[in-house]
């Protein structure tokens, strides 16, 4: 074969842009229809006046938490936006990763470089085998040099490919934090809420349990009661009063919580107060199906993009083990006078091509492209189980919402019962029917009640950020700015 005919051929792999190496193809989700077994969800029971609805044809909000209408809420997570660490991290990592690809394009750019030197120099005629005695010289170079590293096999490609797969992963990773650090927000806010309205209402039960006990004690020394019930209340009051120090503590954990979240220290920041009052249900909530989450949950973007830069691995050890060529060129002048150097015989010029080609590593090229494979292969595995464990995350999700429905509506049952009993046994009281103790447990019960109450009512509202948090949180609805 003749050396134009070699020529033809690289130049026909130069300009035809063939690239070793699989071309990446997003991995095959799990073929699933419906998060939960059978069917999903359509609306959970009414439970505290609210029924609420999944709606597969409903847009998630890129600010989901606003449809709890609470403006604490939207104040920790813009202090949180402007504030966090975590999230400066991640945005800071995230422009890393774009500077890193803007620096690989400059591979297809051929590489230019400038020189001068001046130097002054002895010459002696025996380093070369000449009699004479030598010179002292002065020389001047002004140079220029060109080379560009043909792309014939695309590894280069395959790099940049990887390092744009690198960049959308840290994009996906800084979609996860901004959802996981609003979801964490609201989720410590509604448990703010409820440890005050469960101080409050234990507080209520302490006082009720109090006036028990004084009366167990008049009974006591009148000879009606024995002194075992006085005993008994004493115990149970005590158990009661020592659940608000535990109450209290959880409370202050969720401000420093919240004022972590939010970016700072707890000396220096005060999370604002909120109630059950200030927050409100979402009944209406979008459900992306199945095969639109796979392109909106961050985890499972950034596993996609793993697995895309595990596929460029591939290209790039692969086109390791094939020739590479780069193309040099000079240009410049030398002179013993810096006046001469643009004379017409001070010039001198260059021009080659480097070829290279590898021809024994000893399997070491050969097994790092078997190890590429291996880490594709991975990746697409790791691809796999994540969407699955988002598909379960959102079926847990819908299903924890039914239940809390359900547990809710026989609550609000048991606290409507408990205040009937209680106004049955005042009446019967003001009758003379009950004495005043019937009074106290029957209020007492009706307290303990509305505690539980409480505690069902947080984990309706947590769990509904927690469908939220699992079905991504509505990013891609952002207006562009944000």
């Amino acid at each position: 074969m003749t050396t134009r005919a070699f020529a033809s051929i690289g130049l026909c792999c130069a300009l035809s842009a063939c690239a070793v190496g699989p071309d990446f193809v997003r991995p095959d989700p799990p073929s699933v229809k419906h998060y939960t077994n059978g069917s999903d969800p359509v609306s959970t029971q009414s439970a505290s006046g609210a029924s609420q609805h999944f709606d597969t044809s409903g847009v998630i909000a890129a600010d989901w938490w606003r449809l709890f209408k609470s403006s604490q809420i939207d104040a920790i997570v813009r202090e949180a936006v402007d504030n966090n660490p975590g999230l400066a991290v991640a945005q800071a990592n995230l422009r890393e990763s774009q500077d890193e690809l803007r620096s690989g394009y400059g591979i297809f750019y051929p590489s230019i470089g400038a020189g001068f030197d001046a130097t002054r120099q002895k010459y002696s005629p025996d380093k070369v085998g000449q009699a004479g005695s030598g010179s002292i010289f002065n020389l001047f170079t002004l140079s220029a040099s060109v080379s560009y590293a043909l792309d014939v096999f695309g590894g280069e490609r395959r790099t940049v490919e990887g390092l744009a797969a690198q960049a959308d992963l840290q994009r996906d990773t800084e979609l996860a934090t901004y959802l996981t650090l609003s979801a964490n927000i609201v989720n410590a806010t509604v448990a703010k809420a409820a440890y005050r309205a469960e101080i409050q209402a234990t507080r209520e039960l302490i006082e009720l349990e109090k006036k028990q006990v004084t009366l167990a004690e008049v009974q006591a020394k009148a000879g009606t009661a024995p002194y075992s019930a006085v005993l008994s209340l004493r115990s149970q009051l005590a158990s009661t009063e020592a659940s608000i120090p535990q109450l209290e503590q959880k409370l202050s954990q969720t401000d420093d919580l919240l004022a972590t979240l939010a970016g700072h220290a707890p000396s220096d920041w005060t999370p604002p107060d909120v109630s059950f009052a200030n927050l409100t249900l979402p009944v209406d909530l979008p459900v992306s199906v199945p095969s639109e989450l796979v392109s909106q949950r961050p985890d499972i973007l950034a596993a996609e993009a793993t697995a895309h830069t595990a596929s460029a691995g591939i290209g790039v050890a692969t086109a390791a083990m094939l020739p590479s060529v780069t193309l040099t060129g000079g240009y410049g002048a030398n002179s013993n006078a810096a006046s001469q150097l643009f004379a017409a015989g001070s010039k001198f010029w260059s021009f080659g091509a480097d070829v290279v080609t590898p021809v024994f590593e000893g399997g070491t090229l050969w097994f790092k492209r078997k190890a590429a494979v291996e880490a594709y292969k991975a990746a697409v595995a790791q691809y796999r189980q994540t969407a699955i464990a988002a598909f379960a995350q959102v079926a847990d999700a819908l299903r924890a919402l039914e239940h809390d429905a359900e547990a809710l509506k026989a609550q609000d049952e048991a606290v409507a019962t408990a205040d009937q009993a209680l106004h049955l046994v005042q009446a019967n009281y003001a009758a003379g029917l009950a004495n005043y103790t019937d009074v106290l447990i029957a209020d007492g019960l009706f307290q303990q009640a509305k505690i539980t109450e409480l505690q069902i009512l947080a984990l309706r509202y947590q769990d509904t950020v927690a469908l939220f948090a699992a079905l991504g949180g509505g990013w891609w609805n952002a207006p562009p700015a944000q």
